[in-house]
Formats: C-alpha cells, sequence, structure tokens
C-alpha cells in the first residue's frame, strides 16, 4: 500500500502579469472578456498541473462575474492558488487585479473558481491528487468554503435535474407568461 502524498499550498500557487494590448479591445474599447477567461483557464491549468504533477482538465467555471473594466494599457495580474481537493479534483481559485501603473490606479475585476480534474497521460481517466498542506487560517477556510461549493454545486446540478424530468409541456407554457418570447408554433 502507498503512502499518502500531500503538497503545501504554496507549491503550486502561481501570479501571471500581462499587459492589455490593443488587439485584446472589444467593439467597445475595453478588454474583451474572453481575453480575461482565457488567461484565467491558462493559469487555473497551470497551477492545477503544478499541484498533480500532470495533464489536467478544466472541468467546470463557478460564475465570472466582471467586476471592473479592463482597459487597453494595464497591466493583469491573476492569482491563482489550490484551495480545495478531491481524489481527482481540484478547486483553484483565481483572482485577477488590473493596474494603471500611469495613474497608480488598482482595481479588483475578477474572482472565479475553476475545478479541474487530473487525468493520467496514457488512459485519460481521472487520477488521484496530492493532498493539501493547509499551513494557515486562509488556507483552511479556502478549503472548507472548496469543498462546501463543490457541495453546492453537486447540490445544484441534482436540483435542476429534478426540475427538468418534472416539468411538463404546461408548466412549460405558463412558465413563458410575461417572459420577453413570443411563441410561433
Amino acid at each position: 500500500m502507498s503512502e499518502a502524498v500531500f503538497s503545501k499550498v504554496k507549491s503550486s500557487q502561481v501570479i501571471l502579469k500581462e499587459l492589455m494590448v490593443p488587439s485584446y479591445a472589444n467593439f467597445g474599447g475595453k478588454v474583451h472578456g474572453g481575453i480575461i477567461l482565457s488567461l484565467m483557464d491558462k493559469i487555473a491549468y497551470t497551477c492545477a498541473a503544478s499541484h498533480a504533477k500532470g495533464y489536467c482538465v478544466t472541468a467546470s467555471v463557478d460564475s465570472v462575474d466582471f467586476l471592473n473594466p479592463v482597459e487597453v494599457g494595464e497591466l493583469l495580474t491573476l492569482y491563482a492558488s489550490v484551495n480545495y481537493v478531491g481524489k481527482s479534483s481540484m478547486e483553484v481559485g483565481i483572482k485577477v487585479v488590473s493596474e494603471d501603473f500611469k495613474q497608480g490606479i488598482v482595481k479588483h475585476t475578477n474572482t472565479s473558481y475553476f475545478t479541474m480534474v487530473a487525468l493520467d497521460e496514457k488512459t485519460r481517466k481521472p487520477t488521484s491528487v496530492p493532498g493539501l498542506v493547509l499551513e494557515d487560517e486562509q488556507e483552511i477556510r479556502r478549503f472548507v468554503m472548496g469543498k462546501l461549493r463543490k457541495k453546492l454545486r453537486r447540490s445544484h446540478q441534482q436540483a435542476v435535474a429534478d426540475l427538468r424530468q418534472s416539468l411538463s409541456l404546461d408548466q412549460e407554457l405558463a412558465e413563458l407568461e410575461g417572459e420577453n418570447c413570443q411563441l410561433a408554433l
């Protein structure tokens, strides 16, 4: 029987900085949200793969709320940390901050949680990941909150599945009452 493996949270934390260039702009002149999402996915992978010591994939992303716009010319900094681990899955917390270094203005733009799954490189089946060594109150709080978010995600998925199964056409039509849609059957 093999001995359990544990890694410190700090050993896989990642910081990514990138200057927001004109080619990242959307039609409104701000940095396109898709660019930011792509950077978030990149750092989530880097953090998870570093912890798992192998290949990982994105399984899900909690909501991504854009709290403040990101301007072309600002420096975007992304912070990623493994908050929680299961058997093969990990929750990676990501905080995104933009900085107008000319004016000294720093804005929190996003926080999100990515669920990453470690896969065996040959079989592409889920494989176990090291546990986490929790060294301070913040790491303990993040682990507990990650566990609770996992429980909420599963509960939400089950509630949606139950709701979908229980709906009838009459109920679905009733749900459309007062909505901004028109039936053209």
